[in-house]
């Protein structure tokens, strides 16, 4: 990946995007820390795909959705029953 800063890749961004596109992911930085990456539309897609699952995909999967903490039994005070009368 080739550093392009902000200045270069402002005036520069047909260039920018084409060694993209020919070579991959570009980095565009900001006075000398890295700000954004520019990345070819496919490769966007892929890694938008590989992050979120779909809906088929998460209720069929046998890896929990997420943590549920649940209190201990006896741990909570419970209402007293109505009384009926």
């Amino acid at each position: 990946m080739k550093d392009w800063p902000v200045h270069a890749a402002k005036a520069r961004f047909s260039e920018l995007l084409d060694t993209c596109l020919r070579e991959g992911p570009q980095v565009v930085t900001r006075r000398g820390e890295e700000a954004a990456v520019l990345v070819p539309a496919e490769a966007w897609r892929k890694l938008q795909g590989a992050t979120r699952p779909s809906l088929k995909q998460l209720l069929l999967a046998d890896a929990g959705r997420g943590d549920l903490e649940l209190p201990a039994r006896g741990s909570k005070k419970r209402r007293p029953p109505p009384s009926l009368g």
